[in-house]
Parts: C-alpha cells; sequence; structure tokens
C-alpha cells in the first residue's frame, strides 16, 4: 500500500457527484509547507477511489418493485455447480446436498428513553419488537454491553471556527478517553475539502498530535466529508460498531453532495450512526442559516440513530462529548435475519418498539432504515449477506 504525507490533499465525495462518478478522497497535490518548527505528520494510507451510482430521492416512494425480466442464471466457474433458487435443495460436488436460504442479519444500535427522557438501562431482549417494512422480525441476537467502537471525528476547519478549536479539542480528546480501551479513532477536518489528519489508533497522543494539524481556513463541506468518512469506515474499520461524531458551526457551504444524496450514500454503506454537535451561536450568526444548519444536523443524526446537540457555547462541548460516550457504550445491540430477500434490493424502513412493566412510554432511537448489501459472488451462490450497524 502507497504511503503519503500530511502534505498531500486528500478530497472527499466531489468526483462522485461530478461527470466522472467517483467519489472518495483522491489526492490533489502538494499543500503550501508547514509554518517552521511544526512537527511533521506521520505518513498515512492512500485511500481508494469507489464507484458509486445515484441514489433515489427522498420525496419516491423506496418500496422495490422487482424487475419482470428473469435474472440470468449464474455461471458455473470450473467444476463449481452454481446455486439453486433460494429455498430450494440443490445437489452439488460429492453427492452432497445444499439448502440455499437467505440468511441477511441486520444489526442495531439503540439507545431507550423514558418519558422523562432519562436513559434506561435494564431491558431484556423480550422487551424489544422490530420491523421492517411494517413486518414483524424475529430477533435473532441480543447484546447489552460495552462493545469497541470505530470512531471517526469530523472536525469543521472552515474560518468561523478559529476562535472555537480550542474546546473543540478537548473536547474530542475526552471523548477519546472515555471510550472502550479496545476503541480505535480517526481525525479529519474539512473545510472545502476533507483532510485525514489521523488514521485509525488507540493512541490518544497521536490523536492529540492530529488534532495539532488542523488549521481554520475556507468553506464548509459537510456532506463531502461524511460520505467519505464512512467510504473509509466501511473499508477500514475493525470494529462492525462504527460511529461519526461532526462538530460544525455553520450549514454546508462547499459539498458537490446534497443532503439527500449523503444521506443515501450513507446508508447505501450500511453506514455509522452520526452524532453531531452544532456550534450555532454568536453575536455574527444569522438566524436563518443556523435553523437551517439544525434541521440538517438533526436529519443527519435521526436518519442514522444518533443525536444532534446544540450548545450554547464552548463550554458545554466537553460535557456533550462525554454524554456521547456514555451513549455509544451504555447502547442495546440488536440483530435479526430479514424476512424479505436481499437480492430483492430496495431501502428497508426499520422501526424498533420497546415495553416492559414498569414504564409507562418508552422511546427508542436506532437508525430509520437500510440498504441491503450483497456481494456479487454471495448473490451468485446464494450466500448469506451481513449488514453492519
Amino acid at each position: 500500500m502507497h504511503r503519503r504525507s500530511r502534505e498531500n490533499r486528500l478530497r472527499g465525495v466531489g468526483g462522485f457527484f461530478a461527470s466522472a462518478a467517483l467519489f472518495g478522497f483522491v489526492s490533489l497535490g502538494a499543500l503550501s509547507q508547514q509554518p517552521s518548527g511544526t512537527q511533521a505528520a506521520p505518513q498515512r494510507s492512500t485511500l481508494p477511489q469507489t464507484s458509486g451510482h445515484p441514489q433515489p430521492s427522498l420525496e419516491v416512494d423506496r418500496d422495490p418493485v422487482p424487475s419482470p425480466d428473469p435474472d440470468p442464471p449464474p455461471q458455473s466457474v470450473g467444476n463449481q455447480q452454481p446455486a439453486g433458487p433460494v429455498g430450494t435443495i440443490a445437489r452439488g460436488t460429492g453427492g452432497l446436498y445444499t439448502l440455499h436460504e437467505d440468511a441477511y442479519e441486520v444489526r442495531l444500535n439503540a439507545s431507550v428513553f423514558d418519558a422523562s427522557g432519562h436513559s434506561v438501562q435494564t431491558l431484556d431482549k423480550d422487551a424489544f419488537h422490530v420491523y421492517e417494512d411494517g413486518v414483524p422480525q424475529n430477533i435473532a441476537g441480543f447484546r447489552h454491553e460495552d462493545l469497541p467502537v470505530s470512531l471517526g471525528i469530523l472536525i469543521d476547519s472552515s474560518g468561523s471556527m478559529y476562535d472555537k478549536r480550542v474546546a473543540v479539542d478537548e473536547a474530542s480528546l475526552d471523548l477519546v478517553k472515555l471510550s472502550n480501551r479496545e476503541d480505535e479513532a480517526f481525525v479529519v477536518d474539512f473545510s472545502w475539502e476533507a483532510f485525514i489528519d489521523q488514521d485509525f489508533t488507540s493512541d490518544i497522543n497521536k490523536l492529540q498530535q492530529g488534532l495539532s494539524y488542523i488549521k481554520s481556513s475556507g468553506g464548509t463541506a459537510i456532506y463531502d466529508a461524511l460520505v467519505a468518512s464512512a467510504d473509509y469506515l466501511s473499508k477500514n474499520a475493525k470494529h462492525p460498531k462504527q460511529v461519526l461524531l461532526v462538530i460544525t458551526d455553520g450549514e454546508d457551504n462547499a459539498s458537490s453532495a446534497t443532503l439527500d444524496q449523503a444521506i443515501r450514500r450513507i446508508q447505501d454503506f450500511d453506514g455509522p450512526v452520526i452524532y453531531c454537535i452544532g456550534l450555532l451561536f454568536g453575536d455574527d450568526t444569522n438566524k436563518g442559516e443556523a435553523r437551517h444548519a439544525r434541521r440538517v444536523l438533526e436529519t443527519l443524526s435521526e436518519e442514522t440513530g444518533g443525536q444532534a446537540y446544540f450548545p450554547k457555547s464552548v463550554k458545554e462541548v466537553d460535557a456533550i462529548t462525554k454524554e456521547v460516550a456514555n451513549d455509544i457504550r451504555t447502547q442495546y445491540t440488536i440483530a435479526y435475519h430479514s424476512s424479505r430477500s436481499p437480492t430483492l434490493g430496495g431501502y428497508r424502513v426499520v422501526h424498533v418498539d420497546a415495553k416492559q412493566k414498569g414504564f409507562s412510554k418508552l422511546s427508542v432511537r436506532t437508525r430509520s432504515g437500510y440498504y441491503p448489501r450483497v456481494g456479487t459472488a454471495a448473490s451468485a451462490q446464494g450466500s448469506p449477506g451481513v449488514v453492519n450497524p
């Protein structure tokens, strides 16, 4: 794998939404030299480009309609026999019989709150009920423990963030310090474009060093940075539980992607839970822009099962990151096998209810849905697919 230094710029998803139909981090050449006395950043991995496809609009019915054309039969490779249709028993090599079934596991990270908004930590598996497109699903797995997380910390480095950076950096480090010791984290800063300041690490000193490279300037490309970071997670994270924390003080004004496209692409990755901290305060803050930015951050969080926070000053940011760390560490993890074949494709709406004696009303926060992901080989051979949280 090639290595690149900090002086090489890593771009987000602009290319994907341009005519080339590509997105990911790509090198754009050297930046200006760092000021004297500034320590050079460690070498970093080149992030490969990926190809994407347009996502459906939020305004249209996302229930898939099967194609009237039959799928072509899978071709055998060497002596391997093609798999039979789902639900059939086929005789393979050596006289062995194989039952081909879809076993598509969907994993959800869920936070539960009572009527007063307090976190509820005493529920068992029987308290939960999962629905996919309105159809009840059988819960196959249930865990309530502090699972290790792959975490991305995305910090807005636009010019307006200059006077907020010290408090934001301290709060970001506190989030990592309060996390599971097996967690891994990476740091991204974004203005017009996104930079990786520190690859995945569990070393707090390396993360602190990565934060020190961030210089405030330029615009705000939140959507591009989120999609590129979700792509990076999908390719490099070692834990199935994945989270992005984005800290920004304004609305997106520089992305190639739209909000709709960004959410769709993140869901298409079976993407991470997104937590947002919006620093939408100050005498020079435009109230109309702040209202729009708030709606955007709330939407990003709600669609992915996270939470958006809006402190009134930078002094509150540290307490919020501690709340985020606690929420991540105390979530329920629920797994179910979808009753619909993943080969049908299409967006799946997910809803989770929780009911237990002693609680009048419980609310569950988890992601709103997903796109099934099945590799080409798995699709052709009837192998089970897995959705990560």
